[in-house]
């Protein structure tokens, strides 16, 4: 069910006022750190017109404390907004079964247990965990930047950015399933031969639109046809294309593993700019919600 329309209510009525809230205290910032600017100005130009050592070194030391203090505000001020704001979603989207941390994420063995990213991941960063219960499904998720060394060039290329999510389903579905969005096949060969080494064969859909979203490889054919009935590959190939965004699924062994693409930094605040913005706050409860939606569904259907 589309609940877009009472979260817009849930918005004006409980998010917006946080955000005004904030708002203020962003504004405040702003100007002192305006402030802040000209009032040093007028201290270097003092020095400079005083050229007097002793009393330039003795002016640093207040100088560089207040300077300590302002960027420590502002860090504050940026550490703070997102969690409160996430917390008003998810208190929205469930009130008593989800536990956020914002500094803790799903850790790097979790990540490479999916087997959706052939990589070592030099470069694993996680942030926003979210942990909680989906009907009878535990889950844990959270938002994830994946790099490693490319071969070509000294440089560390994405792997994956956006949010990630594991769940225990159901240990009746043994086996192993992975969909892959077909568009970034090209960027998944390693993934794939991984697959049909351990014994995974491609399979298709005749005549759906499945196919030119997804590309499907299990080792198990009837598990194939068991998780991915006609209302679930029409459910995937909706929310594919609702959100834009590439879905990348495993399942192994009665766990299942969903990333969902993210290119942007979701509800990270701005300085310069407000913040008190429904679509700022409506993509991330979407991201969120799509997810655990998908995994309703798996379980809905099976």
């Amino acid at each position: 069910m589309d609940r877009l329309p009472e979260f817009r209510i849930y918005y004006n009525h409980t998010i917006h006022p946080e955000l005004l809230r904030l708002e203020r205290k962003r504004k405040r910032l702003l100007w002192l750190l305006v402030l802040s600017v000209f009032f040093l100005i007028g201290i270097l130009l003092l020095e400079f017109y005083i050229n007097v050592f002793l009393v330039t070194l003795l002016m640093m030391i207040p100088i560089s404390l207040y300077i300590s203090l302002l960027l420590y505000r502002i860090r504050k001020f940026v550490a703070t907004f997102k969690p409160r704001v996430i917390d008003l979603i998810l208190d929205f989207i469930s009130k008593d079964d989800f536990e956020y941390k914002s500094n803790h994420s799903l850790s790097k063995q979790d990540f490479l247990k999916s087997k959706i990213f052939a990589t070592d991941a030099p470069y694993y960063k996680g942030e926003d965990y979210i942990k909680g219960k989906i009907g009878e499904i535990d889950f844990e998720m959270c938002e994830l930047m994946v790099r490693e060394y490319s071969k070509v060039r000294s440089r560390l290329n994405y792997v994956f950015k956006g949010v990630f999510l594991r769940a225990n389903f159901d240990d009746k579905f043994q086996g192993e399933v992975y969909i892959l969005p077909s568009e970034f096949s090209q960027y998944l060969t390693r993934s794939i031969k991984g697959f049909t080494k351990e014994g995974a064969y491609q399979y298709e859909f005749e005549g759906e639109p499945f196919n030119d979203a997804f590309l499907v490889f299990s080792n198990k054919e009837n598990l194939v046809f068991r998780l991915l009935s006609p209302e679930v590959r029409q459910m995937l190939v909706h929310y594919r294309n609702k959100s834009g965004k590439e879905i990348y699924i495993s399942f192994l062994d009665g766990k299942i593993h969903i990333a969902i693409t993210e290119p942007k930094d979701i509800l990270e605040p701005y300085l310069f700019q407000s913040n008190v913005s429904f679509e700022l706050v409506r993509e991330f409860y979407e991201d969120l919600q799509m997810l655990l939606t998908i995994v309703e569904d798996f379980d809905r259907h099976h």
